[in-house]
């Protein structure tokens, strides 16, 4: 959740009129809202901004001031930085709004939803190829929630380990790559666990290298993370080879170090694109496993799910016993009341789509997906990192295996399982042979120039080690039709070759920059750090000290 702070409406105003393009219009009163409607909803009425207004406004004057406000926020069909779902059908939407009103805390008052969330958990754990009838899990606000009850439940069994043993509990760490998402950070840092950052590489596709990791694990490391879908190039790190690493740490040591899946994207994505794929609790050193709902499940932002191979993975101590709503409830999560509309939502894709369903719309995202890369590379102005374009190594024999050889067979486009495994997240750069002849164009232009379209398509650099690169990244989720590729597509060619041809542009850019509109008013409300803040120096992943 994003941070805000209160805004003094003196000091916003004052900056407002001395900018010089505000000066041409006289307003003394633009802590007020000023709507369009005036003289239909209470024309003598003053809406203030930033205080609660002493008598207030009718329904309809409130609805429509700030609808016309919500309409100054981007598109969410064309943002392309985002993994969060955007779109569910007319049916789905309807049961959602019917359930928006019942807390999913009050078990006993809404039993039938209690069920649905049995379900989907059993779903999941089906799916995750959980040991029958022995995971257990539950829905979260999303996969930052997800995460922190993953590793407080890791972090317990190590210290409850640990003092059958007679050592120290103190020190914990955990191990990651830098490539992580904030929220494992924010997991080690709020629960004072060292977190150690594996430095990632070109060669490692950008991410976590078993063969790094374990190189960074100890008696006190309460697990390794790793990450089914990079954040920044949709990747998949290798389960199945960090468990093996474990595997032979501890028959070296006698030290069991879990695995922790965080499958925020790729929990929705790799079962049904990569079946066969070995990441999931069909191999034994995966103690849980975590997934949003909101990503690839396909639902709107609010849901998350963790499960744990059993219960014996999830504390006991770590589980509340409520009596206070009219039955015996138990719960391990970090807030209490929730919608349940999400969840009901998720059970509505489960039972809609079936696994073809959810399997059909994947792979529809990585066909989208390697559509744009391999158009990407063909134009010779980008390199794609991302590797879901790349075809898998032939592996037929015999007359089959030469015939293909000799005719350069393409696989299927429809076939995820012939290429390299991952997101459908397209993530490029300028090729390096295009920055030798035009070392004048910076890439962050790109970003700046799309978003003028209306599309927004973040630049940003890699994790440390390798933080002198910029990417751009595309993500295509179900709402990215192969129309809209071809279309983004156009726009980001004209865009790269209007620059190569004009150097003068960025003139342009600047012309632009430091305009006072909402987007300034919304920044001013933003906490910030104070200069003489102390930084700590083990910052490493996706997120930077504000």
């Amino acid at each position: 959740m994003a941070l805000s702070k209160h805004i003094d409406p003196a000091s916003l105003l004052a900056a407002a009129r001395a900018h010089p393009h505000h000066r041409l219009i006289h307003r003394e009163h633009r802590d007020i809202h000023e709507g369009s409607y005036a003289s239909r909803f209470e024309a003598d009425m003053e809406v203030p901004k930033f205080k609660i207004p002493q008598t207030g406004v009718s329904s309809k004057a409130a609805y429509q001031i700030i609808h016309d406000e919500m309409d100054l926020d981007g598109s969410p069909l064309l943002n392309f930085a985002s993994f969060v779902h955007t779109w569910m059908p007319e049916e789905a939407n309807k049961l959602m709004m019917e359930n928006m009103n019942k807390n999913f805390a009050d078990q006993d008052e809404y039993p039938a939803t209690q069920a649905i969330h049995t379900r989907c958990i059993s779903m999941l754990g089906d799916l995750w190829h959980a040991p029958k009838g022995e995971a257990i899990g539950t829905a979260t606000t999303g996969s930052s929630e997800a995460i922190m009850l993953g590793g407080m439940a890791m972090k317990r069994r190590w210290q409850n380990k640990r003092k059958e043993q007679g050592k120290s509990t103190q020190a914990p760490n955990i191990v990651f790559g830098a490539n992580a998402q904030v929220a494992l950070e924010k997991f080690a840092r709020y629960w004072e666990v060292e977190a150690r950052l594996v430095p990632v590489t070109e060669e490692g596709n950008y991410c976590l290298d078993p063969h790094d990791a374990i190189k960074y694990v100890d008696e006190n490391t309460i697990g390794v993370m790793v990450i089914l879908g990079s954040t920044y190039t949709g990747h998949f790190e290798p389960v199945s080879l960090m468990a093996e690493l474990l595997d032979e740490y501890e028959k070296k040591t006698g030290i069991d170090v879990p695995i922790h899946v965080d499958g925020a994207s790729g929990g929705f994505v790799a079962p049904f694109a990569y079946p066969s794929y070995k990441w999931s609790f069909d191999i034994p050193r995966v103690c849980s496993i975590n997934t949003s709902g909101h990503k690839f499940g396909l639902v709107y932002a609010g849901l998350g799910w963790i499960l744990w191979r059993n219960e014996a993975m999830l504390p006991k101590e770590l589980i509340f016993e409520l009596h206070y709503l009219g039955s015996t409830e138990y719960t391990y999560t970090l807030n209490f009341s929730r919608p349940s509309a999400p969840i009901i939502g998720q059970y509505f894709n489960l039972l809609n789509l079936g696994f073809e369903g959810y399997r059909r719309i994947i792979q529809a995202d990585l066909k989208n997906a390697r559509l744009l890369a391999n158009a990407l590379e063909l134009s010779g102005y980008f390199k794609v990192l991302s590797n879901i374009h790349v075809p898998l190594p032939k592996t037929a024999e015999g007359l089959v295996g030469a015939a293909q050889k000799a005719v350069g067979a393409v696989p299927d486009p429809d076939d995820a399982e012939a290429y390299m495994k991952g997101l459908p997240v397209v993530s490029f750069r300028f090729a390096d042979e295009f920055k030798k002849q035009y070392p004048y164009v910076k890439q962050v232009w790109i970003q700046s120039l799309l978003r003028n379209k209306g599309w927004i398509v973040p630049n940003y650099n890699l994790p440390p080690a390798l933080s002198d690169v910029e990417i751009l990244r595309i993500v295509v989720r179900e709402s990215v039709s192969g129309d809209l590729i071809e279309r983004v597509l156009a726009d980001l060619l004209e865009i790269t070759e209007s620059l190569m041809s004009n150097p003068d542009v960025s003139m342009l850019m600047a012309a632009f920059s430091g305009q006072l509109s909402l987007r300034a008013e919304a920044h001013n409300g933003r906490v910030t750090k104070a200069k003489d803040d102390v930084t700590p120096s083990n910052t490493h992943t996706y997120a930077r000290e504000c």
